[in-house]
């Protein structure tokens, strides 16, 4: 019954005595201290009172802490959500596709690029050019934005990658057959 607003109207005894007298709870079950109470009263019966007011408000000196690196992770969700695979956490040397976002967002933002919006759609281009695909959110465009680095060819890029690809599924087989001799 904590918390309840019934707290406030009378104390414990005599929600007690109240319950006995309706007969919810039985003379045979009637707490301990409920005779010595009875017979001993204290001198000032015990009532709620709500806690004093404050008249000053306290002011928050902590700031709010902002990362650069937030702002870019906020936009990542934003565009592309949390991704089709969860955390793994277990993993100590886990880094989530968002941390590599934001890894790569940094390192081509040192090359020179300051429009953030053209280095936001260079860093997924970056990233599936190493092989990581990002899935935009249904209803996000893309920007229009062209600049120097966005003149990369998406066809190129995936072409490369299928023959990367290719030529190592072509290594693996020549790894996997017994050599022939031809004696």
């Amino acid at each position: 019954m904590a918390g309840s607003r019934l707290e406030k109207l009378g104390t414990i005894f005599t929600r007690v005595r109240d319950l006995m007298r309706a007969g919810v709870i039985k003379q045979s079950e009637k707490p301990i201290w409920y005779d010595v109470y009875a017979a001993f009263p204290p001198k000032t019966e015990p009532l709620y009172q709500e806690p004093p007011k404050r008249f000053y408000n306290l002011k928050d000196n902590v700031p709010p802490i902002l990362y650069e690196e937030d702002v870019i992770r906020a936009k990542f969700f934003e565009v592309y959500g949390n991704g089709p695979r969860p955390f793994d956490l277990s993993r100590s040397n886990f880094r989530s596709v968002s941390q590599r976002f934001v890894e790569k967002f940094q390192e081509l933002k040192k090359l020179g690029e300051t429009d953030e919006e053209i280095l936001f759609e260079e860093t997924g281009k970056a990233l599936l050019g190493e092989g990581l695909i990002l899935r935009r959110k249904a209803g996000v465009p893309m920007t229009q934005n062209k600049g120097p680095l966005l003149e990369i060819n998406l066809k190129t890029v995936l072409e490369e990658i299928q023959q990367q690809q290719q030529s190592q599924e072509a290594e693996a087989q020549e790894q996997t057959q017994p050599p022939t001799n031809n004696s």
